[in-house]
């Protein structure tokens, strides 16, 4: 088995823009309007190695990595991730931990945890303290500026794939909302679980209105970001308020350990989230783990399902993957080895080392915006 010894030599970064594939080059949720996704990639290098980590953000985030981070881990020592996790964290104190800081820091940080598995020759959850060799997962998209049709076959499709939970965005225009979801339901059947999407769209009394007819019309037993994340007040409210039936969700926007305690003391969701790319990483994730296990809450992953399949495994209240259209894209563009689901989850290949990803440099060339080969 290859050994650890040695500390990073090296890190690079690189940054790929994917235009979207929705109606006009858009896609839209209740918030939010985007035609492109940004993956910034991170390779640290070691003792013959190279570990891979990723993030979603600005072209500023890979700047920001090569300006304030990478020189804080070259030369650091491969097998402790964590410490180099404390000293980036610190490196950023005046440039800004939460937003894109701790989204830079997340990058750096799969990346080292992705060198050390790889280093041991295991796959990455292997390494982790996983209770779980695969994590069940949902079909995400169902955008707001969908037609009826594909709409439908979108997320018709994930339950023909054997993904027994689906959702879509809601609340741009909420008057389209109930023929939508109507549609939706009548293609998915009456069994598969219906989650809804928000994305902080709607305001207090007139989220929690929408949540009872959510539930009681359509059977929605999800409801993500009734309320913008920031309004713990809107949020309690609903959950509280809300129907029996109805979880309500959110966290994918929470950076520090702060944030997430904010949503748990005192309780604001049902469901806590955290996206690994955003909260710090897996060494950050790890910390929420543990914040929800003590606070006895689930925990869901927000989005990019090849790092999150690994991370999650190491999740003890762990409730499901988001499976989300975007970023299935755009890495099944950059990477070779990314999964798939069977029978609603993905598992983690135990034959691949650290997270059994390789870039596909030449696909991923003609959407480069940041770096060089």
């Amino acid at each position: 088995m290859p050994g650890t010894a040695g500390e990073v030599v090296g890190v690079d970064v690189h940054a790929f823009t994917v235009p979207t594939d929705g109606p006009d080059g858009k896609e839209q949720d209740g918030t939010l309007t985007w035609d492109s996704t940004t993956i910034v990639l991170v390779r640290a290098h070691a003792a013959g190695e190279t570990g891979l980590g990723y993030t979603y953000g600005d072209v500023s985030v890979a700047a920001f990595i090569e300006s304030k981070l990478a020189p804080v881990v070259t030369g650091a020592d491969p097998s402790a991730p964590a410490a180099t996790w404390r000293r980036m964290f610190a490196e950023i104190r005046n440039a800004g931990r939460p937003g894109a800081g701790a989204i830079a820091v997340s990058a750096v940080d799969v990346a080292l945890w992705d060198l050390r598995a790889r280093l041991a020759g295991l796959p990455l959850y292997r390494i982790l303290p996983s209770v779980h060799d695969r994590v069940p997962v949902y079909g995400s998209g169902g955008f707001t500026n969908y037609p009826t049709e594909r709409l439908v076959e979108q997320l018709a499709g994930w339950v023909g794939q054997g993904i027994g939970r689906v959702k879509l965005k809601t609340s741009r225009h909420p008057e389209q909302d109930p023929q939508r979801l109507s549609a939706v339901r009548a293609a998915i059947g009456d069994t598969c679980e219906l989650f809804a999407d928000a994305n902080g769209a709607l305001r207090g009394k007139q989220a929690l209105a929408w949540a009872h007819r959510f539930h009681d019309e359509w059977g929605v037993c999800w409801l993500e970001e009734p309320v913008s994340s920031a309004d713990l007040t809107g949020l309690r409210l609903v959950r509280e308020a809300g129907p029996p039936g109805l979880d309500v969700a959110a966290g994918e926007y929470a950076f520090v350990l702060r944030d997430f305690t904010n949503l748990l003391v005192p309780r604001a969701v049902d469901c806590l989230q955290a996206d690994v790319t955003r909260c710090g990483g897996i060494t950050g994730l790890l910390q929420v783990a543990g914040l929800a296990a003590g606070h006895e809450s689930d925990l869901s992953a927000h989005c990019a399902p090849a790092v999150s399949a690994h991370a999650f495994c190491a999740v003890p209240q762990l409730r499901h993957l988001e499976y989300f259209h975007d970023h299935v894209r755009v890495e099944s563009l950059v990477f070779d080895g990314t999964l798939r689901p069977e029978g609603g989850f993905l598992a983690p290949d135990p034959d691949r080392a650290g997270l059994g990803l390789e870039v596909r440099w030449a696909d991923a060339e003609p959407y480069r915006v940041y770096g060089r080969r």
